[in-house]
């Protein structure tokens, strides 16, 4: 892990949240930078967490472009100890949507961000979650970037997606790289495909994240911008 990842302080301080979701309730940090040109909810990857060092560094960098951000748990404590053991929930795409879906409804209703648009990071598994919630939210959604990503296990959500969408992968992920050629191929959007050369699957080389982090700024900028939120429908 780089320094850069270790040593990466936030410039705001996050307020703790609990979002409820069916039976359950999911632990989160939101954290809205005053000014803010958008809000981007963070869907982790297999076997990872709110905590993970990567993701934390990717917000850092979002809140010092002016965009707020939400870090959240897709699983309980009690499903993470399950599925450390299974593996049988980190897949579970349906579930994982189903919760950034609930996520997403939450923020839009919170004081700091009922005015923002939103936009979805997703990493690893967590990146065809994203995919497929944006397909269902629709026009709700303003962006969403793939961070060495899933998008082969949305499925045919891929063609229903309408919002803005990037694909990261690194130049050495060669099969995931094939995955996402894949999926942009059935992606009807606007899209792009970035190549971060010489970064692996997590990106751990030096500079790697920084340019993770530099892409998913200018597109979340782009594209969530100062436009008043669409509203969900009910």
């Amino acid at each position: 892990m780089s320094a850069d990842i270790r040593h990466a302080a936030s410039t705001e301080s996050p307020r703790a949240i609990r979002i409820p979701s069916g039976s359950v309730t999911l632990e989160g940090e939101l954290c809205v930078p005053a000014g803010a040109a958008g809000v981007v909810l963070f869907a982790h990857g297999s076997g990872s967490s709110r905590h993970s060092p990567r993701n934390r560094f990717v917000a850092e960098q979002l809140h010092k472009a002016g965009l707020g951000t939400v870090l959240f748990d897709l699983l309980t404590p009690e499903e993470e100890r399950l599925d450390a053991a299974r593996g049988h929930l980190r897949f579970n795409i349906g579930l994982l949507t189903q919760r950034l879906v609930c996520a997403a409804h939450w923020v839009a209703e919170e004081d700091e961000a009922r005015h923002l648009r939103l936009g979805f990071f997703g990493a690893s598994t967590g990146g065809g979650a994203a995919l497929v919630a944006a397909a269902d939210l629709g026009k709700a959604i303003g962006a969403v970037v793939s961070r060495g990503g899933r998008p082969d296990l949305a499925g045919g959500a891929l063609r229903r997606v309408k919002c803005p969408t990037l694909l990261i992968v690194g130049e050495l992920d060669e099969q995931v790289i094939a995955l996402n050629e894949e999926a942009y191929e059935l992606l009807a959007c606007e899209k792009e495909l970035q190549i971060v050369r010489g970064a692996s699957h997590l990106f751990e080389e030096q500079g790697a994240l920084d340019e993770v982090a530099r892409l998913a700024s200018a597109w979340f900028l782009e594209h969530l911008g100062h436009t008043t939120s669409a509203r969900f429908r009910r």
